[in-house]
């Protein structure tokens, strides 16, 4: 039988979130492996940030910055590097659930942050490495970019005529940090301590699913289409109107049924035909959309189930979904997206450094 809380340390009936009484202890710097604790914190689990006495390296870019990724938890102040420090390690080891770290492959086996290391101390800790290209996979510097770059994405991204393209934000760390997230509730619900190892080259690539796929089973290779167009649905990408850009997402026939009698558009009835005549199905949508603007056509088209939405700026975004926003400590962030029936995340302030004492 599961158990979802495997030995002794855990408290169920202390109430709180689903994640009440999981202990994780962290050892994060900047982005991934800080944001997936905080997801779990924000879920009820004790998260406490093990920090040199410098503090973790985001603290330097800004409070803003320091404060969007690590709301919630505690902060202890210890030198991995000394006898003493990893003997508190181990002290704390032996009374957590778990502990993920994101650093170089070398810096986790030289500061004693793996399963191997603590096992002495706790048989049933996880402990979950972040790293560029895996726990066995060598130091080659390994930031959000550099994997998009290497992984195909930049290649794939931005219009056919101009130069690759990144995204607007840290889509391989955020991404990495859920998964290393997932991977260690699964740990720990299988009541087994145990390695767990995620990398950023390897999320990455099971990101670009279907797209591997085309080419490991036809040899299709992908394309960059302009507006940002979907391989395989048309039309479903950007348009211009006659203010504004407009994302036009049309899958099955019915959706197309439903947008062309809206929209004065006649013909390519079925999936097939839209596909295997992209560039006239195309041609036809950017004239009918140049008739209204981009939230002209939203605001018709969303009532009749199309999903359709004017591109707008994040606070644009914000400003109409206040309710995204939440107040922890001194800083007003974006709540947690996982919404559970009867639990109200209580969001905290990130940690002064080293409160949490020695």
């Amino acid at each position: 039988m599961v158990q979802m809380r495997p030995d002794s340390r855990v408290s169920p009936e202390s109430g709180g979130g689903p994640l009440a009484g999981i202990r994780i202890l962290e050892v994060g710097t900047m982005l991934a492996g800080p944001y997936a604790t905080m997801m779990l914190a924000d879920l009820g689990a004790e998260v406490t940030k093990l920090e040199p006495a410098s503090g973790e390296i985001s603290r330097q870019v800004s409070e803003t910055y320091f404060a969007s990724l690590n709301r919630g938890k505690r902060s202890l102040c210890i030198d991995l590097t000394s006898p003493g420090g990893q003997q508190r390690l181990g002290e704390l080891a032996s009374e957590s659930h778990a502990l993920l770290v994101n650093l170089k492959p070398s810096a986790i086996r030289r500061l004693g942050l793996t399963y191997d290391a603590l096992r002495g101390w706790n048989e049933r800790i996880v402990c979950v490495a972040v790293t560029g290209f895996g726990l066995d996979g060598g130091d080659d510097p390994a930031f959000d970019y550099v994997v998009q770059a290497s992984t195909g994405i930049a290649a794939m991204t931005g219009d056919p005529d101009g130069p690759p393209t990144l995204p607007g934000y840290s889509s391989a760390d955020n991404s990495t940090g859920l998964t290393a997230a997932l991977g260690l509730l699964a740990q720990i619900v299988s009541g087994r301590g145990g390695q767990v190892d995620v990398s950023l080259y390897d999320v990455m690539l099971s990101q670009l699913n279907y797209h591997a796929a085309a080419y490991l089973g036809t040899g299709a290779e992908p394309r960059r289409r302009p507006f940002g167009a979907h391989s395989y649905y048309v039309p479903a990408q950007l348009f211009p109107t006659a203010d504004g850009y407009l994302a036009l997402f049309i899958t099955h026939d019915g959706f197309w049924r439903t947008f062309a009698a809206e929209a004065g558009v006649t013909g390519f009835e079925t999936m097939a035909e839209r596909a295997s005549q992209r560039d006239e199905v195309l041609a036809a949508v950017t004239t009918a959309l140049a008739a209204d603007t981009a939230t002209g056509w939203q605001n018709r088209l969303r009532p009749l189930g199309i999903p359709a939405a004017a591109v707008r700026t994040l606070p644009e975004a914000l400003a109409a979904t206040p309710e995204a926003i939440v107040t922890a400590g001194d800083f007003r962030l974006i709540r947690n997206p996982i919404k559970i029936a009867g639990y109200q995340p209580e969001y905290g302030p990130p940690p002064v450094l080293g409160e949490a004492g020695r």
